[in-house]
């Protein structure tokens, strides 16, 4: 099986996504995750994206799709994969599909989880960091055992600045104009999977189960 998930910050993507990953045994492939093991491991298209990425510059999509490529030709990909956030781009998108019918995989579905955006804010704006040794907290779902302060070592908790509501809301809006274009062409194929993610994670991930079919591992 092989899945595209996509969801704005704080629509559960990364939850549903590790659970999907555990239950269907199947490994979750971030492009981030690729750049950083490319380039740690010095490998020769890691040493180019390096290169990009030094100058500030973006790295080309062609070497990105090859990265993708090169990480789903390893054992763990031979039974299905996730691509979390990728494609991002019509052009990505373009060319990961003949990347993929060269190599006889077909994408299964996209599963794009939408939230409604009071609810993201609401989820988003109520995280709150510990500034000294990084714990992190909600004041709902995960709420410390004193408020405003750390667990783990009594430090004050703030609120970081692009967790304020004016924030997320242009963070959103960011999210929403990059990934439409990417969301129709999925669409244009009858490959796009729409879930209503205003739910609890057990809810939305039994809504994922409805779409994916029975697990034969997990």
């Amino acid at each position: 099986m092989v899945y595209v998930l996509f969801g704005p910050p704080g629509a559960g993507k990364g939850t549903q996504g590790a659970r999907i990953a555990a239950q269907y045994g199947v490994p979750t492939i971030s492009t981030g995750a690729i750049f950083r093991d490319n380039v740690a491991a010095g490998t020769p298209l890691g040493l180019v994206a390096k290169d990009y990425m030094s100058r500030g510059q973006l790295v080309p999509d062609e070497i990105v799709v090859q990265l993708v490529k090169d990480r789903i030709s390893e054992p763990d990909c031979a039974g299905g994969f996730l691509l979390d956030g990728f494609p991002r781009t019509i052009n990505q998108a373009e060319i990961l599909e003949v990347m993929l019918n060269e190599a006889g995989v077909r994408i299964d579905g996209v599963l794009d989880f939408e939230v409604d955006e009071e609810e993201l804010i609401r989820r988003l704006s109520g995280r709150r960091t510990c500034g000294k040794c990084g714990a992190t907290y909600h004041i709902e779902a995960v709420p410390p055992r004193k408020a405003g302060i750390c667990d783990q070592c009594g430090s004050e908790l703030e609120q970081r600045a692009d967790d304020m509501p004016e924030a997320i809301r242009t963070r959103l809006r960011e999210y929403q104009a990059k990934t439409s274009p990417v969301l129709a062409f999925y669409r244009e194929r009858g490959l796009l999977r729409e879930i209503n993610a205003n739910a609890t994670p057990d809810e939305i991930y039994a809504r994922v189960e409805a779409i994916l079919g029975p697990a034969t591992v997990g």
